[in-house]
């Protein structure tokens, strides 16, 4: 087993090769505005570090959100193109899971990442291989007396300290926890993997015009 992982949903660009026992590598850069440019040679890389070609990854992992809609897009269409070109499966995880995984907090606690708008992103765990209910997105005052004495992990709590006054680590998402936790679910049937399609939760930022100029010949 060679899996391939990528993460593009927060300002992360975060890639990991997992062998199935352990990372064998992985690169992370944080840098919301450069999803596009960066991933790429992120995986390039990771295979020169493992000393690898392309052509021995068996499965890609990939983060599905939710985030915001360009950044996301960029991981999950290089997800697709690599099984494509490759004939390999892509397994979509939940980014807010791979945070989860990472933290390794055995106790009820919450994942919180940076929606924009003054929102985030989030969703409440058991612990941490385990998520309760779905990812959601609401302002973090609205959501503050729900989480009221639980640990949050993520971005989001240190953005609205006053809202989530216990963060914790870690702050960004990682390919090479994303990659572990699929290498797990793999391991135990393959369970637990969503669709590699976008987890948007709300519309992009980037509307229509709703009234175009008209444009009449001279």
């Amino acid at each position: 087993m060679l899996l391939l992982a990528m993460d593009t949903a927060t300002p992360a660009v975060t890639v990991a090769l997992h062998d199935g026992e352990a990372v064998v590598a992985s690169s992370s850069q944080v840098d919301a505005r450069r999803h596009g440019e960066l991933l790429l040679p992120a995986v390039d890389r990771v295979l020169s570090e493992a000393g690898l070609k392309l052509d021995a990854v068996t499965g890609i992992v990939v983060g599905v959100g939710p985030g915001p809609y360009t950044g996301l897009r960029v991981g999950l269409v290089t997800a697709a193109a690599f099984s494509s070109a490759l004939g390999v499966p892509v397994h979509g995880l939940c980014t807010l899971d791979g945070l989860a995984y990472a933290s390794g907090i055995d106790e009820p606690f919450a994942v919180a990442t940076d929606a924009r708008r003054k929102e985030v992103y989030w969703a409440r765990y058991a612990d941490s291989r385990t998520r309760v209910g779905d990812a959601a997105v609401d302002r973090p005052a609205d959501i503050a007396g729900s989480l009221a004495g639980l640990p949050v992990v993520g971005a989001g709590a240190r953005l609205y300290p006053e809202a989530f006054p216990d963060a914790r680590d870690p702050e960004h998402q990682s390919a090479a926890a994303l990659a572990g936790l699929a290498a797990e679910r793999l391991a135990a049937g393959g369970d637990g993997f969503l669709d590699p399609l976008p987890m948007y939760l709300r519309r992009p930022d980037a509307q229509v015009p709703k009234n175009y100029k008209v444009v009449t010949p001279k």
